[in-house]
């Protein structure tokens, strides 16, 4: 039996079949059900395809839009070398450093002030107050948590760093510049310092450098008032830092 040619067209698999079943009317019929049914599985794959393209896109835009987005923390992308620019707060920069252990050498101001190792968080520090505030500290050997020096009672100068020291449990909270300290550990037996870079009433976020390969530079960390006494929701931090006369 001859076939038209539109017949063929809406039809494909027709051809594939033997002649008998060419010819039997009830084939033709299962051929063209078969025929729409992969036209509209076709059709459904292309709409869903371009929904998930469509939501994806929204999702990305209302990320970078949203102010509550953007106050989180900055997370870093996974491809970078030691020495790319991550971040920066009043024009200091936050270096990456990769693994925690990295070290490329001292970094020595113009004066020959040691500003530390390369790019370990201490070196920002110390760099962010040099340049930020002109302020050369007394010692600036050390590792983190050498920062804060037992003994001094809160409020007090801190006479190696030449600032003045609050502790867990202060009645002075946090300010925008001040350096925060933490203890070490298991994992880090140096410790860790950072930056203060936003204060609001339950909150700080804290800038820093080296915190590790994929972990973000900014992080907020919940603020605890008890009777009157200001305290950091970790419980490594031993305290902060601050330069008084600014």
């Amino acid at each position: 039996m001859w076939e038209s040619n539109e017949y063929a067209l809406l039809n494909p698999l027709n051809s594939f079949l033997p002649a008998q079943a060419r010819t039997d009317e009830s084939a033709h019929c299962t051929i063209i059900e078969c025929s729409y049914v992969i036209l509209e599985m076709t059709q459904l794959r292309k709409r869903v395809t371009f929904l998930t393209l469509l939501i994806g896109g929204i999702i990305a835009f209302v990320l970078e839009i949203s102010p509550t987005c953007r106050k989180q923390s900055i997370i870093q992308p996974l491809q970078h070398v030691q020495g790319d620019i991550l971040d920066s707060l009043d024009g200091v920069y936050v270096y990456y450093n990769g693994s925690v252990s990295n070290v490329s050498g001292r970094n020595l101001s113009e004066d020959g002030y040691n500003l530390g190792l390369k790019y370990q968080c201490v070196e920002f520090v110390k760099r962010y107050y040099y340049e930020h505030f002109k302020h050369k500290m007394p010692d600036s050997y050390g590792h983190a948590k050498s920062f804060f020096k037992a003994g001094v009672e809160d409020g007090e100068l801190n006479p190696d760093r030449g600032l003045t020291q609050f502790t867990q449990g202060s009645k002075t909270s946090p300010e925008v510049g001040d350096l925060l300290i933490f203890d070490g550990h298991r994992l880090n037996p140096y410790g860790h310092v950072a930056i203060v870079s936003q204060v609001e009433e339950d909150r700080v976020e804290m800038i820093q450098q080296n915190p590790g390969p994929t972990a973000p530079s900014r992080e907020w960390i919940s603020l605890t008032i008890d009777e009157g006494k200001i305290s950091l929701d970790r419980s490594d931090c031993l305290g902060w830092l601050r330069k008084t006369s600014r």
